[in-house]
């Protein structure tokens, strides 16, 4: 009969926990013991919505903001959180814990996006290929437009993710608006392949994991997440940074309540669950970014990875930059 009333309890207990809908973009990694412990914590389940790379997530965020999907979203940066606070998707909210996150990092002060994290969107090239063709790398932008580099880059489409866009908004600073949109289409022409998002860019494109192209966009750590998941023990890392002039982006990756949550209170408690000590020590070696919070220590393989010097974080016009960039370089045709 205990056991019957326990049973009971237990059911009932789970039908009345409440659902929070988190939705990210696709590289979004997170420790489901830690997980487990906010579900536990709050008596609540969570539900994590995968919406394709961030740009694309937030285009589906705009056009169902109406009916959200969703109570928070993970993964909007600095470059997309001025469509999104034209778009009207978020709602403030100012979390305690930002207490804990240098000034420098915040991402709006109003409220509507938390910084959880940060990184340096650059190029990254395969060490063995170059080595293989006896090539030397390219020094400058200017230089990898040459027909010499013709076909060996692969980048993501501005339109749909947020290290496309980076690395769009980074050569706009280098160039200039005109001059970047024509260095992006002489690139083109010269066979750079553009893809939706990072994944496919990293996974089938590089010529790492099997693709044609040996210089692709990613992150300044992924040499060092290379070596974290090698299969055997590696002494240096078969992926470098190529860090040209001008084509490094300082990203700040956030959280947000989305407006229209019917759970606010626990949207808001996941916001700052995400800048709790546990979970920012996470980050690092699971979504390979650095972490918001101050005082955390990286894990060794993070000698591998490089903070560039010149990385710009400024997203004046990233809008219309991106409805630009769309009729320029991806309707011309090559």
């Amino acid at each position: 009969m205990l056991k019957w009333l326990m049973l009971m309890g237990a059911l009932a207990s789970t039908a009345s926990a409440a659902t929070l809908t988190v939705v990210t973009h696709d590289s979004f990694d997170l420790d489901k013991a830690l997980v487990a412990k906010f579900e536990r914590e709050h008596d609540a389940k969570v539900r994590f919505v995968k919406a394709g790379d961030a740009g694309a997530m937030l285009s589906r965020l705009i056009l169902t903001k109406n009916a959200p999907i969703g109570d928070v979203v993970f993964g909007l940066d600095n470059s997309l959180l001025p469509r999104a606070r034209e778009a009207g998707i978020l709602e403030p909210y100012k979390s305690s814990a930002l207490a804990n996150v240098p000034a420098k990092l915040h991402l709006d002060p109003s409220g509507l996006l938390t910084t959880v994290d940060y990184g340096y969107v650059a190029l990254n090239y395969d060490k063995a290929w170059f080595e293989k063709k006896k090539l030397p790398l390219p020094k400058t932008l200017e230089d990898l437009a040459t027909a010499r580099y013709e076909n060996l880059v692969v980048v993501q489409n501005p339109a749909t993710s947020s290290p496309g866009l980076a690395f769009l908004l980074a050569t706009v600073r280098h160039f200039g608006e005109d001059r970047a949109l024509k260095w992006w289409s002489d690139m083109r022409a010269g066979g750079m392949k553009i893809t939706r998002g990072w994944n496919d860019a990293y996974y089938t494109d590089f010529t790492r994991n099997g693709g044609k192209y040996p210089i692709v966009l990613s992150y300044a750590s992924s040499p060092a997440a290379e070596v974290f998941y090698a299969t055997k023990k590696l002494g240096d890392s078969p992926t470098a940074n190529l860090l040209l002039p001008g084509s490094s982006f300082l990203q700040l990756e956030g959280v947000g309540v989305l407006k229209g949550t019917a759970h606010r209170e626990l949207a808001r408690a996941f916001v700052d669950f995400l800048l709790s000590p546990a979970v920012q020590a996470d980050i690092p070696t699971r979504m390979w970014v650095y972490p918001a919070r101050s005082g955390l220590k990286l894990a060794d393989v993070y000698r591998f990875a490089q903070e560039p010097r010149d990385a710009t974080s400024n997203v004046n016009g990233a809008a219309s930059l991106v409805d630009r960039f769309t009729r320029t370089v991806m309707r011309a045709g090559r």
